[in-house]
């Protein structure tokens, strides 16, 4: 399955009769240097410089069985070449110290990568190059919007088409292969060239892994063997949607009472202040003391019961930074739980006019503490899930218990934030029952983040930063192996003049029937924005979509259950299902919701039709029962309520569909 095909100019690497790497004298695949980097951060927006010292090209090799080394002069890099449960794994070596390597991978001008994490800018991430850093993705996310630019002048959070708070050094090609470098370092992939791949760590990896399938599906579930799949969602996701408002217990009952009088199917109540309220400058923000707020919702714990009997979930907030003099603060501080500066005293962080401790989550200690108070202060409550937010803040300059560079960590935070939840859970014996969704991720987060959100858009039609950066969101974490996630249904960010508009919401709330589950938000600025509880026609269409979405629900388990099982993502691209049809793999604002349902959300605003490309197959409008042949582009109506939906005519599923078709027809 390993094959060395040496030559006069080089050697050929292939795996599988596959070339995977081909190194040529004048051009080697491996280069080891150092260098200097700057990073400055501020409020999780970094900017990142590097100084190349030195980039060594790696020209000689020798062959030795399922060896091979590269080298120059007394430099060596040694790898050693393996076969191990029909993957190929390539452990490196280097006889000297390097912080900087880079390897070009063989590719074909006309391949396609997807994948990096959660990209949300570009799905298919060919003719660029994507550095690999968690943090806020920024604000606008697009160097000639408007919003970008103030957002970089006033707080320098406008972000850049790359940033995101889920990267990661594994991708997907069209050559049926994926691939995974075994580093938490900063990384840069480039993908601009046509001939090869480059990949820019800040560390030699331990290892590199690659899998070919001659299948798309087949090589997902053999990615999500290796990473390992999460546990699958709760059912009450599957019973409507749940609604995100805040105020206190009182004022959340109401808008329950309300949304239920209208008709809205609801699962559950997603209360993030019931820690309390912070204001600042940004917004409404929560008081970041981990403990419930008495005053704010009282008596919580039997509301819940109360609550349980309606099957209405009741969810909430936690993150891994404490406020600054607070009580759990103290606790972690009296206890060197928390992380430190480069002075020996605790590293405060500034959110935005208040200062927060870090929970080092490299100590033991200190982890088993934070994950029991997940465990005392949330599960015990009789919470079903909660917004496991923030890991993607790790300061590069703190001080870790575990003695590792933290610039190194950095990545790696995610990860470990995601596990601790995970345990929680899993040691309350709730995995299945209790979930929680995360922004920040990394490798790692396709099993112990029990599910994602795409964080925190803005409340507008922008293409990097609005409604429409969802989709390729959730298709590049799906295809790595991440299988659940959803948005907050409006977006969330209100800066520089965004406002949530009433079609923006509505637009949000129908696209959100098809994805993982459905959750609302009100947002940074509530009173200035939308809001579905001041609006009875929205609130009328929020029944509408949330009976929908129950009349969906033995297809919607189908797909919990595929996921779990195979590892595939619940919106997924289309080309996974038609890897015939070439159009298929550039399209990122549309998607398969499972095998049997082609979704196209309006993502512009007054739009009332839509040009959609259906793949070779037979398709049914969900809205009228018009059939359409596939291989085609068709414009269809699509007035608010009727997004652009087909399922296939021969489905296993079409007697289902075809109710729905019955039942709330346009």
């Amino acid at each position: 399955m390993i094959q060395f095909i040496p030559s006069n100019e080089g050697v050929s690497i292939l795996f599988n009769q596959e070339l995977i790497i081909k190194h040529h004298h004048s051009h080697p695949s491996f280069y080891v240097g150092n260098g200097n980097d700057h990073i400055e951060s501020y409020r999780g927006n970094y900017k990142i410089d590097d100084y190349i010292e030195s980039r060594i090209p790696l020209e000689s090799y020798k062959i030795d069985d399922h060896k091979i080394t590269f080298y120059h002069h007394e430099i060596e890099l040694i790898l050693l070449f393996k076969e191990i449960d029909g993957r190929l794994i390539v452990q490196l070596q280097s006889n000297q110290v390097f912080n900087r390597f880079w390897m070009r991978l063989y590719a074909t001008p006309e391949e396609k990568v997807y994948g990096c994490g959660e990209q949300a800018s570009y799905f298919n991430l060919r003719h660029r190059n994507y550095p690999l850093w968690t943090s806020e993705p920024g604000v606008g996310r697009d160097k000639n919007s408007l919003t970008t630019f103030y957002a970089d002048l006033n707080d320098k959070a406008g972000g850049d088409y790359y940033t995101t708070y889920y990267p990661e050094p594994t991708f997907v090609s069209t050559r049926k292969y994926w691939i995974h470098l075994d580093t938490f370092a900063y990384a840069d992939f480039n993908f601009k060239n046509d001939s090869f791949h480059e990949l820019h760590l800040w560390e030699i990896p331990n290892q590199i892994i690659l899998s070919i399938k001659p299948t798309y599906l087949e090589l997902i579930t053999d990615l999500t063997d290796y990473t390992k799949r999460p546990p699958k969602l709760p059912d009450f996701l599957t019973d409507g949607m749940i609604l995100g408002v805040q105020g206190g217990l009182e004022q959340v009952l109401k808008y329950l009472k309300q949304a239920q009088n209208a008709g809205v199917k609801v699962s559950g109540l997603w209360c993030q202040d019931w820690a309390g309220h912070n204001y600042t400058s940004f917004g409404k923000r929560l008081y970041w003391n981990w403990v419930l707020n008495e005053k704010v919702y009282p008596n919580l714990k039997e509301e819940i019961r109360k609550l349980d009997q309606q099957n209405v979930a009741f969810l909430t907030y936690i993150c891994p930074f404490l406020l600054e003099n607070e009580t759990l603060f103290n606790e972690a501080a009296q206890n060197n739980y928390l992380a430190f500066n480069k002075e020996g005293f605790i590293y405060k962080v500034d959110f935005g006019e208040f200062d927060c401790g870090i929970v080092d989550l490299t100590n033991p200690d200190a982890y088993n503490w934070y994950k029991n108070i997940i465990k005392t202060n949330i599960i015990d409550l009789g919470i079903k899930g909660w917004m496991a937010d923030f890991g993607e803040y790790l300061p590069v300059d703190c001080i870790l218990h575990n003695g590792k560079d933290a610039k190194l960590m950095h990545n790696e935070w995610p990860v470990l934030w995601a596990k601790c939840n995970y345990e929680a859970v899993q040691e309350s014996n709730k995995l299945g029952e209790i979930f929680y969704f995360m922004r920040a991720g990394a490798h790692g987060s396709q099993h112990y983040a029990t599910s994602l959100w795409a964080g925190d858009q803005s409340v507008n039609w922008e293409t990097h930063d609005g409604i429409a950066s969802v989709i390729p969101s959730a298709l590049s974490t799906g295809i790595i192996g991440n299988p659940f996630t959803h948005s907050d249904i409006g977006g969330y960010t209100s800066l520089y003049g965004n406002i949530r508009t009433k079609e923006l919401f509505e637009r949000w709330c129908e696209m959100n029937v098809f994805t993982s589950y459905m959750r609302t938000h009100e947002g940074n600025r509530p009173s200035t924005n939308f809001q579905f509880y001041n609006d009875d026609d929205t609130l009328a269409l929020m029944a509408r979509m949330t009976n929908i979405r129950v009349d969906l629900k033995p297809y919607i388990i189908s797909l919990i259950q595929e996921a779990t099982q195979l590892g595939y993502s619940v919106q997924r691209p289309i080309f996974i299902h038609y890897e015939s049809c070439s159009q298929a793999y550039d399209i990122q604002y549309a998607y398969m919701f499972g095998s049997e349902m082609l979704v196209q959300p309006i993502v512009q605003p007054y739009q009332n039709v839509q040009e959609v490309y259906l793949p070779d197959d037979e398709w049914v409008h969900l809205w009228t029962g018009d059939i359409y042949t596939g291989n085609q582009s068709i414009i269809v109506k699509a007035p608010i309520g009727f997004p652009p939906v087909f399922y296939r005519k021969l489905g296993k599923y079409r007697s289902l569909f075809e109710e729905i078709t019955k039942k709330y027809k346009l």
